[in-house]
């Protein structure tokens, strides 16, 4: 049986998500869940969601639990706030216990796989920066089968990944997108990545910082990735078995 839409009554009521369905009245046979960067809220992914119209795919976009103190607007996903002494910007990596609980629990095992029928293979993670450290995070802790995929754009595995988490690299394959140049994305956390997930691609934008794909050529290795992992019901007939 495959997955029905989901609806926001599917999910804790805790959980800040919008959830856009797929193009004109195609089945949602694929989840994509969207996890904005530091300082952002979920409607520019939502927003991101309905640019993408991703055949037979529902979109979730998930706003961070924290918000972001004196009144800068925006959430972030870390457990905790560190500012850097120099430079005065906000530590990426503070520990993502509570927001892997989040995507995880909430949203991926009771939301889709318990309520709304879907296999963990139909559902694929799309982040940015620290949003993206969170989905690799959900991902490495996955117990099961592998998930759909996880696409990192500018994001890597937090220090604070629990080490039962290596014990057994997962099977979900990884596309991390980095700049070419100052990148979030070192050698060592590639290694890291690499200890992680069988599958790691890694595809470089030549830009200075991570960014989000702004133009074509940056956004091909996404839509190709997409294009491999999404599962698609049209032209199978009526009543045949999908073989993974």
């Amino acid at each position: 049986m495959p997955g029905r839409m989901p609806t926001k009554a599917d999910f804790a009521s805790s959980v800040n998500l919008s959830i856009t369905p797929p193009p004109s009245s195609q089945p949602p046979t694929n989840v994509l869940i969207l996890l904005h960067g530091l300082g952002d809220t979920n409607a520019s992914f939502k927003k991101l969601g309905q640019q993408l119209n991703l055949p037979e795919t529902a979109c979730i976009a998930i706003q961070a639990l924290n918000p972001l103190p004196f009144d800068l607007g925006g959430y972030h996903w870390g457990d905790d706030m560190i500012f850097d002494q120099n430079t005065g910007e906000m530590d990426m990596d503070t520990g993502f216990k509570a927001s892997t609980r989040l995507v995880l629990d909430n949203v991926v095992r009771e939301g889709l796989i318990e309520k709304c029928g879907y296999k963990a293979r139909e559902i694929i993670i799309f982040g940015f920066a620290q949003g993206a450290m969170v989905g690799l995070q959900a991902a490495a802790e996955f117990e099961g089968d592998e998930l759909g995929g996880v696409v990192s754009i500018g994001g890597i595995l937090s220090q604070s990944l629990p080490l039962k988490a290596l014990e057994k690299k997962s099977r979900t394959p990884v596309l991390v997108c980095k700049a070419s140049k100052k990148s979030e994305v070192t050698d060592s956390a590639t290694s890291k990545l690499k200890d992680a997930f069988e599958y790691v691609e890694i595809k470089e934008w030549k830009k200075n910082g991570d960014g989000m794909p702004s133009n074509r050529e940056e956004m091909l290795p996404v839509m190709q990735f997409f294009a491999r992992r999404l599962r698609s019901t049209r032209g199978v007939p009526a009543g045949s078995v999908e073989l993974t």
